[in-house]
């Protein structure tokens, strides 16, 4: 079923495009206080950070593309909802990683969330699905383990640290919000790709063949994934570029703030669980590894354009207790990995 109306589509536009407005005059503030002065050195550094970034990121996203276009043509959402276990617990562990089978965007899974909630999944299981999905997927497991330069640590914590998260959030909301009736909205329309920000399709017409339709999702994910890597490339450049090294420092080793730091910048930049993990590698050895875990685990469960996705789908108080939820417990999972870490090097 189509959206009535484009107007609540337009409104979410607008409101993620103006998301940029504050990065933009951070950008400001931070040339000012530290009087950087744009010349061409200042611009080499960014062209070089910049550039290493895309050409790392590009290649891979192809392939994530096409592996992503073959999975959502083959596997539906159907298909997932009856493989769920009936035990509360049980269930709850295997939402978190039946997403294997369904790698697509965080704004794309959330309507898929709402339609598994509609068909009686519960409202628990349904919510650690739509958290660990973006996270968990293949696509982004061989992305991250190819970003961070085969380091399998950082693939390790973002999968369990995604999993742990996942199941602990779910649980939260199916202990407050047991009922379908107390989360979504009471509308008379289907919340479908009219109000999902990805540029990517998710119906597929049943007059176009499979080949048809596999070279326009792999061509419409390939191009929005990739406007996302180098917006959040030349932010991420931009940063390095500006903010000195003596202020970084201090940001990026405190265990507390880096984390609050990163989550934020994840939120913000909002890109896509497919590509984050290269703007993250980017910040390996400036800040601590917690909140670089955080920032991998945050991003495609919390930032601008899903949060809007959420207000048109869900309730508030859902809404209230999911963001708040999301906030804590991966605020304890960075701040924990960077406690541990500091009580090993002190053994």
């Amino acid at each position: 079923m189509q959206y009535r109306s484009t107007d609540s589509k337009n409104i979410i536009n607008i409101l993620s495009k103006l998301a940029i407005l504050p990065i933009i005059a951070l950008i400001i503030l931070l040339s000012i206080k530290f009087k950087i002065v744009i010349n061409m050195r200042t611009l080499n550094n960014f062209s070089v950070i910049f550039t290493s970034i895309i050409l790392e990121a590009l290649p891979f996203i192809f392939i994530g593309s096409l592996i992503s276009s073959l999975i959502q043509l083959f596997v539906s959402e159907e298909t997932l909802a009856k493989i769920l276990p009936k035990n509360k617990l049980l269930a709850l562990m295997a939402a978190s990683v039946v997403g294997i089978f369904l790698p697509i965007c965080e704004c794309a899974i959330i309507p898929i969330a709402k339609r598994l909630i509609k068909k009686g999944v519960p409202v628990g299981v349904a919510t650690t699905f739509m958290l660990a999905t973006p996270i968990i997927n293949p696509v982004v497991i061989l992305s991250t383990y190819y970003a961070f330069s085969n380091n399998i640590q950082f693939l390790f914590l973002r999968i369990s640290g995604g999993i742990v998260a996942a199941i602990i959030i779910g649980f939260i909301i199916s202990t407050l919000d047991k009922n379908k009736d107390e989360v979504l909205k009471s509308t008379d329309y289907d919340f479908d790709d009219d109000l999902c920000l990805c540029g990517t399709s998710h119906n597929y017409s049943e007059k176009k063949s499979k080949i048809s339709t596999l070279f326009d999702t792999v061509g419409s994910e390939f191009l929005d994934v990739s406007k996302y890597v180098i917006f959040g490339a030349m932010l991420s450049a931009i940063f390095q570029v500006l903010v000195s090294r003596d202020s970084l420092n201090y940001l990026g080793n405190n265990s507390l703030l880096s984390v609050v730091a990163m989550m934020s910048l994840a939120f913000l930049l909002s890109i896509c669980s497919e590509a984050d993990a290269f703007i993250a590698s980017t910040f390996v050895g400036q800040f601590t590894n917690g909140s670089i875990i955080a920032f991998l685990i945050f991003g495609p469960m919390l930032d601008i354009k899903n949060t809007l996705m959420l207000i048109g789908a869900f309730k508030k108080r859902y809404i209230l207790l999911l963001l708040v939820s999301i906030c804590v417990i991966c605020y304890l999972i960075g701040s924990s990995i960077n406690i541990i870490e500091i009580v090993r090097f002190f053994k």
